[in-house]
C-alpha cells in the first residue's frame, strides 16, 4: 500500500459526543460531469464522517465544485467565496468551525491565486485529485492551507469508495457513470483540455463493476459521461481493443439495466460501432448528442473542429437511416471571432436540415488561455445577442414541433420522482423529455406503457396506456 492510499483510508478521530459526523454541503456548477464528481466527493468524504446536508448554515465543510466553461466562471466563484468568508467569521465567534473548500475545473485554472484572493478558503483541489480530499483536509486542519492541482499519477477510481446501496438508491432511479475525461482535440474556444488534461479512459473492468453495483442498487437507467466520451477505448477481456460502442454492447448485458445512454460526443469519433449498437440494443435510448458548434466550414475551420458541415449532415444522415426514430440535440456557438452574416446563415441551414430535438446555444466569449481570445476581429456584443436570439428561435420552434410530434405516441415510461401535483408522477421518455403521468409512489422505478396527450412548456403529459413492464 502507497503512503497517499494509507492516508485515503484512515479514519478520522471521533467527535467529543463519540461520533464522527460532521456536515458538508456541496454547490455543484456547469455540467454532468461536475454532478458526477460530487457524488463521488461526497462518498469518499462518507468514510471520514461526513454526511450531506442541503442547509450550508449546518455544514462544517462547504465545497464549490466549479466549472470553467462559461464567462467570468472564476469570478462567479471569488463572489461566492466572499459570501462564505462572512458565513465562516459569524460561525467562528459562535464557536463553530466551517471548512471552505473549492474544486472543480476553476481550482485547476486558477490554484494557488484562490488562496490570495480568498484567504478563507482551506483547501483548493483539482478535478484529476478529487480522490485526495480527505488527505488534503486532514492537512488543512493541522493548520496548512492546500492546494492540489497536479495531474494524479495513480487512478484517483481506484481510490474512490462507491456509495452503499440505500444511498444509491436514495439518489434515484438514474445515474451517470464517468468513463472517460478530457480531450484532445484543443477546440479554439475550449478550455477542457487545460483544465481536465489529456484523454484518458477507465478501464472496462473497472466501469462494469460500478455499473453493477448501481444497477443492484436499483438504478434502471445509466448515462456514460466524458468529456469526449465517444473517445473511450479499453482493453477487453483478451487484450482487444474496445471502443466505446463495445462498451455499450457489453454493458446491455447487465441483468435490470433497462436504459442507456452516453454523453457528450464529438463527430470525429462517431465510429461504426457505435453507431451499430443504436440499431442492435434496444437499452441504448434512441437520443444522441452532437454538437457541431457552426454550420459554416470556414469558422469550423477556425475552431479547430476537424470536421466540415458537410460530414456531419452526412453523418447524421448514416445515424438516421439506422435508427430513424433518434432525436438529436446538439451544441452552437455565435459571434465566433471572424463570423459573417453569410457564416451565421450556414448555420441556420445547417439547423434547419438537421431537425433538433432539443439545443444548447450560447454567445462566444473568451477564456483566458485558449487560442480563440488572440484571434482577431471579434464580433461585437450586440450582434452576437441578434445572432443568438435568431438561433434560439429556430431551436425552440423545432424543440417544440418535435414535442408535438409525440402527442398520440405510445410510449415506454421509466417514472422517476414525484411531480408537482398529487397523484403524479414525472417520468423520463426514450428521448430524454420529461412527461407527467398520474401515477403511485411505489410504482418510481417502473417503466410503463403510457400514450402521449399534450406538451407543456418544458414537458408532455401523458395517460396510462397499460400494464407495468
Amino acid at each position: 500500500m502507497t503512503q497517499d492510499s494509507a492516508l485515503l483510508q484512515a479514519p478520522e478521530p471521533m467527535l467529543r459526543d463519540g461520533s464522527n459526523s460532521r456536515k458538508v454541503f456541496i454547490k455543484t456548477y456547469g455540467c454532468q460531469m461536475n454532478v458526477y464528481d460530487s457524488t463521488r466527493m461526497s462518498d469518499a468524504l462518507a468514510r471520514d464522517g461526513y454526511e450531506p446536508t442541503e442547509d450550508m448554515e449546518e455544514a462544517d465543510l462547504v465545497l464549490l465544485n466549479t466549472c470553467h466553461i462559461r464567462e467570468k466562471a472564476a469570478e462567479k466563484v471569488y463572489s461566492a467565496l466572499g459570501r462564505l468568508r462572512e458565513m465562516k467569521k459569524k460561525k467562528a465567534a459562535d464557536g463553530r468551525e466551517m471548512m471552505i473548500g473549492v474544486a472543480g475545473c476553476v481550482a485547476q485554472a486558477e490554484g494557488e491565486e484562490i488562496l490570495r484572493r480568498a484567504p478563507a478558503v482551506d483547501v483548493v483541489i483539482g478535478p484529476q485529485t478529487y480522490h485526495r480530499l480527505p488527505e488534503a483536509l486532514r492537512r488543512a486542519k493541522q493548520g496548512q492551507r492546500v492546494v492540489d492541482t497536479e495531474y494524479a499519477i495513480e487512478d484517483k477510481f481506484e481510490h474512490l469508495p462507491i456509495a452503499e446501496s440505500r444511498k444509491i438508491r436514495a439518489r434515484g432511479v438514474t445515474a451517470f457513470l464517468t468513463v472517460q475525461e478530457g480531450c484532445d482535440k484543443f477546440c479554439t474556444f475550449c478550455v477542457v483540455p487545460y483544465t481536465r488534461g489529456s484523454e484518458v479512459s477507465r478501464p472496462v473492468t473497472q466501469i462494469v463493476e460500478e455499473a453493477e453495483k448501481l444497477v443492484e442498487a436499483g438504478v434502471r437507467e445509466i448515462t456514460l459521461l466524458g468529456q469526449n466520451v465517444n473517445a473511450w477505448h479499453g482493453s477487453g477481456p483478451r487484450g482487444e481493443a474496445w471502443s466505446l460502442g463495445d462498451l455499450l454492447y457489453r454493458l446491455a448485458e447487465i441483468p435490470g439495466l433497462a436504459r442507456l445512454r452516453y454523453t457528450t460526443s464529438h463527430p470525429r469519433d462517431m465510429d461504426d460501432r457505435l453507431i451499430e449498437a443504436h440499431r442492435d440494443l434496444r437499452t441504448l435510448m434512441p437520443y444522441l448528442h452532437l454538437p457541431v458548434q457552426s454550420g459554416s466550414d470556414r469558422i469550423l475551420k477556425a475552431m479547430n473542429r476537424r470536421h466540415t458541415a458537410a460530414e456531419y449532415l452526412s453523418l447524421i444522415e448514416r445515424i438516421r437511416t439506422i435508427r430513424p426514430d433518434i432525436a438529436l440535440s446538439g451544441d452552437f456557438i455565435t459571434g465566433f471571432p471572424g463570423e459573417t452574416d453569410e457564416d451565421f446563415e450556414d448555420t441556420l441551414e445547417l439547423v434547419k436540415t438537421v431537425r433538433y430535438a432539443q439545443a444548447f446555444s450560447f454567445k462566444y466569449s473568451t477564456r483566458p488561455g485558449t487560442p480563440g481570445a488572440e484571434l482577431k476581429d471579434q464580433v461585437p456584443e450586440e450582434i452576437k445577442a441578434e445572432r443568438l436570439e435568431r438561433l434560439q428561435a429556430l431551436l425552440l420552434k423545432q424543440q417544440q414541433e418535435f414535442a408535438e410530434s409525440c402527442i398520440g405516441k405510445e410510449i415506454d415510461l421509466l417514472l422517476e420522482k414525484p411531480g408537482r401535483m398529487p397523484g403524479q408522477l414525472i417520468g423520463r421518455s426514450p428521448w430524454l423529455q420529461s412527461v407527467n403521468v398520474d401515477a403511485k409512489a411505489s410504482q418510481i422505478g417502473d417503466i410503463i406503457k403510457v400514450r402521449i396527450t399534450g406538451t407543456g412548456t418544458n414537458s408532455l403529459f401523458a395517460e396510462r396506456a397499460e400494464a407495468a413492464v
